[in-house]
């Protein structure tokens, strides 16, 4: 698509969202052609994340496609209830009155979704979106682009241009949708490309939803079951290669455990990828040769504990575990995104503290422990997306929490009703009965008011 084709469907979409055509009938019916598509290109859907990630079939279904059809399935069973106009309490000031909110869709929404996650991270917002009424252009990575290539074909053979279109290309391409006014911009990616997003939204007054990063902690206290806190952690931070914007990016441990800790964790790696992961099915590969060259960056001159072992040919980084890093060395500034774990540990609380604010403000924040009290100290003095107790990653999966990022991790919300709400402007209306009028609330006003000030802030 050249860029004055793109400007007509920028233009129609523009137009489509000012009609206000969309009923909410449409909007189900559409949301289950979807639902039909997908199931239908399942197996194109798998091919593309292999082809781009390397992914298990199992892996794509569980973290890419289940996903996605709950939230579809979510929406057409709610979105008549949230759509509705709903009322809420008045003022005594402004009695008699009616007063409600009435959920409207912001307009034309731009979409810019990452590579790690390129299909469930590209619908779910989507879905969302195109529920509450907008329209939406979605920008996929590059760097992904066979699942890019299948999510336009998809996206395409579902809706009319003018509701959702795909438009795939460089940086250049998402520099140029950046630069057209939108009325929603929504970004899954880096703080980096963060910031350039809040400025170009900045200039247009266009709210944004940017949905971040950082580096996640995983605080490990004594007294846990040790193999089970060590599959946890495996299991959420070497999936999809370790490329997972909430895996946990470092562990904080009780020091009379660590040994243990770190013992088990190599175990259950070998448990889960075999002798040589290189050739296991289970697990994924960087995404291309500039993220494996960074991530081999990081290493140098770390302590490697377990693991360690790089393929450029085959963008394969080994599940590597590094011992008490420098807090100075950029692998403890840095979020790793790759299936490198340092692993440090502490004596007492305040020494997690001084660890974990060195990051501050992570997109995820992951406690091991049966400490009711120690639980309640780290949630309560930090801050962080959200919050995980005695496992890792599942809070995304439950459409009930919203899920997102606060300072460096993000702004905004998502997932389930909070998708909508996102989506959505509730504009406020208050209807005013005409029988009834406060005398005072007119000129001239009097020269003593002691009674009514009185009364009115008994009120």
């Amino acid at each position: 698509m050249d860029y004055k084709d793109l400007d007509t469907v920028i233009e129609s979409q523009v137009k489509f969202v000012k009609e206000n055509s969309n009923s909410i009938s449409n909007r189900v019916n559409i949301l289950n052609s979807l639902l039909l598509a997908i199931k239908h290109n399942e197996s194109k859907i798998y091919r593309a994340l292999k082809e781009d990630l390397n992914k298990h079939e199992f892996e794509s279904f569980l973290t890419e496609i289940l996903l996605v059809k709950k939230e579809i399935k979510l929406f057409i069973r709610k979105l008549k209830n949230w759509s509705k106009k709903k009322r809420v309490k008045g003022s005594i000031l402004n009695f008699p009155s009616q007063n409600y909110l009435i959920p409207e869709p912001y307009g034309n929404v731009l979409i810019i979704t990452p590579w790690n996650y390129p299909f469930q991270l590209s619908l779910t917002p989507l879905i969302g979106a195109i529920a509450a009424g907008n329209a939406v252009v979605i920008k996929p990575s590059e760097l992904a682009p066979s699942t890019s290539r299948v999510l336009k074909e998809l996206i395409d053979s579902v809706f009319p241009m003018n509701i959702a279109t795909v438009v795939e290309g460089d940086a250049n391409v998402a520099k140029y949708l950046l630069d057209k006014k939108w009325n929603y911009i929504f970004f899954t990616g880096s703080t980096r490309i963060g910031k350039i997003i809040a400025e170009k939204a900045a200039k247009n007054l266009t709210p944004i939803t940017l949905e971040l990063g950082g580096k996640s902690p995983c605080i490990v206290d004594s007294g846990v079951n040790i193999d089970k806190v060590a599959k946890r952690i495996v299991s959420g931070k070497f999936v999809n290669c370790g490329q997972t914007c909430i895996a946990p990016d470092y562990i904080v441990v009780n020091q009379h455990i660590k040994s243990n800790l770190v013992s088990a964790i190599k175990e259950n790696i070998i448990k889960t990828f075999g002798n040589s992961p290189i050739d296991s099915e289970s697990y994924g590969r960087i995404i291309n040769i500039d993220n494996l060259n960074r991530i081999k960056n990081v290493l140098k001159n770390q302590k490697v504990e377990f693991g360690g072992k790089i393929s450029s040919d085959r963008l394969y980084i080994e599940p590597t575990i590094i011992i008490d890093p420098d807090m100075n060395s950029e692998i403890m500034n840095e979020e790793i995104f790759g299936p490198i774990l340092p692993i440090l540990s502490y004596e007492n609380e305040s020494e997690i503290k001084d660890i974990i604010d060195n990051n501050p403000t992570p997109l995820a924040f992951y406690i091991f422990s049966k400490n009711q009290t120690f639980i309640d100290n780290l949630i309560e003095n930090n801050k962080f997306g959200g919050c995980v107790v005695n496992d890792t990653l599942i809070h995304y999966i439950n459409p009930n929490l919203p899920f997102g990022g606060i300072g460096d991790s993000g702004m905004g919300a998502y997932r389930g009703k909070f998708s909508f709400d996102t989506f959505s402007h509730l504009k406020p209306v208050l209807r005013k009965k005409s029988m009834i009028d406060l005398p005072f609330r007119y000129g001239p006003y009097p020269k003593s008011f002691n009674f009514i000030r009185k009364m009115l802030d008994k009120i």
